[in-house]
């Protein structure tokens, strides 16, 4: 694990700069089942559930993550299965935050 969970987000309006290529793909190895997409602006990893009680519980702590954070992703559900999406909307690409976020929804899940 990275150092990501002890970090916090930075404001994006003028606070974030957008993450080179290089920098992505480290980044993208310290989180397994963590996926670019979007011609390389955004970050997905779907996660799996036994049911919908469960889907729901997930969805509900990522968006606590969200909240506490002020870096919202976009999120698919479905019985069984959330597609959790991220991507900084201010500089059109990936950010550091994104990678904090991911993180930390995916301690949920193995935490």
């Amino acid at each position: 694990m990275s150092d990501f969970p002890k970090s916090t987000c930075l404001a994006c309006e003028g606070g974030v700069a957008r993450l080179d290529p290089d920098s992505v793909r480290v980044l993208l190895a310290k989180l397994p089942g963590w996926a670019l997409v979007a011609e390389g602006t955004a970050i997905e990893r779907t996660f799996h559930f036994d049911n919908y009680w469960q889907t729901m519980a997930f969805v509900n702590s990522v968006a606590w993550v969200a909240h506490t954070e002020d870096h919202h992703p976009d999120m698919s559900v479905h019985w069984g299965k959330c597609v959790v999406r991220y991507n900084t909307h201010a500089v059109g690409g990936l950010t550091d935050n994104d990678f904090i976020c991911a993180e930390k929804v995916s301690a949920i899940v193995s935490g």
